[in-house]
């Protein structure tokens, strides 16, 4: 075994072994969880104004600040690449906070809502809670937003008016904590105008009726993990990796669900990189 171990090959072997483990834990334990990536995606809807053709909605979700790398530096620097985007409007899908991450450290919400209401879009900030500020205490963090002028939606609707057209904003409270009052909230909803949906978890999208325009979700941090062939292998969706991240289309339907920013139980992310999204609709 040792006359083995000493051969040239086998020796090489292991070494590479030993860095590529050494390169793979780097990445996804370091480099990738305390990046931040913008990305640009465009969705054709129907049930939309000529008005608001290439409306821009910057989509931010489960900002776990608190978890590695994401301190309250990270949100401050979050927040001016969100500004610098100049997006109509900003929406925040929830967790904003964390429990139990290894290597975390908790934050206040009234210190993550102060850094939140630096940013600016015309048409408002506006936001709806997760499972993380549920389990903290959701009035808490509700309160803490909306002190610093976040409107925060929980199984509620606002109306936005923009060039004289107005949409609806239906914020859905979080599932797994609040349940599901989908149909009451729609139902709420009394004219023909457009409808975009906020919701933390995207579980509810097969529920979602048709006279929805879009779904905006986040909770499942694309997986955190997405490995080559195998794709996510933990999503925490009772539909599996059907919802893990990006644009769905079912049935005529659309769903955008944003990998989010921070990490959640492991601070690991490989092939999910943290992001800020800009959506930006155009009519069918």
């Amino acid at each position: 075994m040792k006359r083995l171990l000493r051969s040239k090959p086998i020796r090489w072997i292991a070494v590479l072994a030993i860095a590529s483990a050494v390169i793979l834990a780097v990445w996804a334990f370091w480099w990738e969880p305390s990046s931040l990536d913008v990305i640009e995606q465009t969705i054709a809807v129907k049930r939309w104004h000529v008005e608001h053709e290439g409306l821009r909605i910057a989509v931010l979700s489960d900002l776990h600040v608190g978890s590695p790398h994401r301190d309250l530096a990270s949100l401050q620097e979050l927040v001016s690449i969100t500004n610098k985007r100049t997006p109509d409007l900003v929406v925040i899908l929830g967790d904003l906070v964390i429990q139990g991450v290894l290597g975390g450290r908790s934050v206040p919400p009234e210190d993550i809502a102060r850094e939140l209401a630096r940013l600016r879009a015309p048409l408002g900030v506006v936001a709806v809670l997760g499972n993380h500020d549920w389990w903290l205490d959701g009035e808490r963090v509700r309160r803490a937003l909306s002190t610093e002028g976040i409107t925060v939606l929980t199984d509620q609707s606002l109306r936005v008016t923009h060039k004289n057209r107005s949409f609806w904003l239906m914020g859905l409270d979080d599932l797994w904590t609040r349940g599901n009052h989908l149909q009451a909230t729609v139902a709420s909803i009394q004219d023909d105008e457009p409808i975009i949906a906020l919701s933390h978890n995207p579980d509810i999208f097969p529920e979602m009726p048709p006279r929805v325009t879009l779904t905006l979700a986040g909770h499942t941090h694309g997986g955190q993990v997405n490995l080559p062939i195998v794709g996510r292998p933990i999503v925490p969706s009772r539909f599996g990796q059907r919802f893990a991240y990006g644009l769905i289309e079912e049935n005529g339907r659309k769903l955008f669900v944003t990998g989010g920013v921070g990490t959640s139980i492991l601070p690991v992310r490989f092939r999910v990189k943290p992001e800020v999204a800009i959506v930006t609709l155009k009519r069918v």
